[in-house]
């Protein structure tokens, strides 16, 4: 048996040989043990091979519901946390942790506050899969996705939705273990992953949350039962710690929406707060606004709930609200209010079927990589205006040479080597196969 204390700044403390030691038999961490982890961890205290130990232990032998609270109750502890008492509205943010085409987070914030829900969003790389929602909302000249905090708090105060990069003071201790976990290849830790997501939520002024756990090709959660698992976890962790949580495990076995690419996605967004949308991001986006609202207590049953996203969609008050929000963080672009002023690409090239058939089968995160090789340009930088639409989804059926999506591109450099990645995604096959549930199940 290691030895069982160290002297440290608190006194007499456990060692970290014998912590790692505890977890990896697979033993409970008590209040004092998880107080000197995360203080040892955010003091760099702990050295970096005991960390990964300590991180790769959690990550085999799992945590207890009532480790993970005190793990995220002291994160947050670690840092500012955002009074918004002066905000009398009810507080509810949204987590999803990730998926190609995702545009909910910047719909969902719009419809929020039109329905008189703060919605506060502090947005992290791990709630992206490869295109991240700053790099969308940075296509827009001017937006400003770095907000200081008193930025932050007004912003909510003001138009009741804020999304900007995740500020440095707020659970500090997080991005510290975030790299070591980026290090080991435990990202897919459940018990970290929300302790994570728990920590910086709640530090951000957020009374409630609604997650969407997302699974499939198209996530870093491949598994269903894995992705099931986690949303049961974060709500009941967040139980323990007396707040209000809902989940939802939602398929991202394909694009999600008709586009993928920065200001492409900015420019669906748009298209469906006017009332426009695919039919599988109407059902998401019904569905999540109305967790986010009867969580909030704004609406009282599902009907009204369901009604109030109607509406705030009808009446124009949600693209309002998103509007508002780009403007209020610097963004301005001709294209916001009129489509058709969007800078296109020069080139518009389709992706043809190779077969007759239907499409059976479509890697996501395949078309996340081809449009991020295809927005390099020959200088280096980034084109923000390049991607593809018209996705063909599962369940289509296409004929030869009929296109599966259109590519949209200025620079040909990368050209070849996008659309490699663009055909390989597809898979076709003679029968129709059965269409994919867009919200698998409902955690509470």
């Amino acid at each position: 048996m290691a030895i069982k204390s160290i002297i440290g700044k608190g006194g007499a403390k456990a060692s970290y040989a014998y912590l790692i030691e505890k977890k990896r038999d697979g033993h409970e961490f008590t209040e004092d043990e998880v107080r000197n982890i995360v203080d040892s961890i955010l003091d760099d205290e702990i050295p970096d091979y005991q960390m990964a130990a300590l991180i790769m232990a959690i990550y085999f032998k799992d945590m207890a519901a009532q480790e993970m609270a005190l793990f995220a109750e002291e994160m947050i502890l670690t840092g500012e946390m955002l009074d918004l008492v002066d905000i009398t509205r009810p507080k509810v943010a949204k987590y999803s942790t990730g998926g190609v085409g995702d545009k909910t987070t910047m719909i969902l914030s719009a419809i929020g506050a039109a329905c008189g829900v703060v919605v506060p969003c502090m947005a992290s790389p791990d709630e992206d899969f490869v295109i991240t929602i700053h790099d969308k909302l940075s296509s827009i000249p001017g937006f400003k996705s770095k907000l200081s905090i008193n930025e932050f708090k007004k912003q909510l105060a003001t138009i009741g939705c804020a999304i900007c990069e995740h500020d440095a003071a707020i659970s500090p201790s997080d991005a510290i273990i975030y790299k070591m976990r980026q290090a080991t290849a435990t990202i897919p830790s459940l018990p970290l992953i929300t302790t994570s997501v728990l920590s910086k939520k709640f530090a951000a002024g957020a009374e409630g949350l609604v997650v969407d756990v997302k699974w499939g090709n198209g996530s870093y959660l491949r598994d269903l039962e894995q992705a099931k698992q986690l949303a049961r976890t974060i709500t009941r962790v967040a139980r323990v710690m007396k707040r209000k949580c809902v989940a939802l495990v939602t398929d991202m076995n394909q694009p999600l929406g008709d586009s993928v690419g920065m200001g492409l996605e900015v420019l669906e967004a748009l298209d469906f707060l006017r009332g426009g949308g695919t039919e599988e991001m109407r059902e998401l986006v019904q569905k999540l606004g109305m967790e986010l609202l009867r969580l909030a207590g704004v609406a009282g049953s599902t009907l009204s709930a369901k009604q109030s996203v109607e509406r705030a969609i009808e009446d124009g008050s949600a693209l309002n609200k998103f509007l508002e929000m780009i403007k209020a963080q610097g963004g301005s672009a001709p294209w916001l209010k009129d489509p058709s002023k969007y800078p296109m690409p020069k080139h518009v090239r389709k992706l043809p079927a190779p077969k007759r058939g239907y499409v059976h089968n479509i890697n996501a995160g395949m078309i996340a990589r081809g449009v991020q090789i295809l927005s390099r340009t020959k200088s280096g930088k980034t084109d923000p205006y390049v991607g593809v639409t018209q996705i063909k989804k599962v369940g289509t059926q296409v004929k030869q040479g009929e296109p599966l999506l259109m590519i949209h591109y200025n620079d040909e450099t990368n050209l070849d080597s996008a659309i490699d990645y663009l055909r390989n995604a597809y898979r076709l096959a003679p029968r129709r196969p059965n269409p994919p549930q867009v919200v698998v199940e409902r955690v509470a």
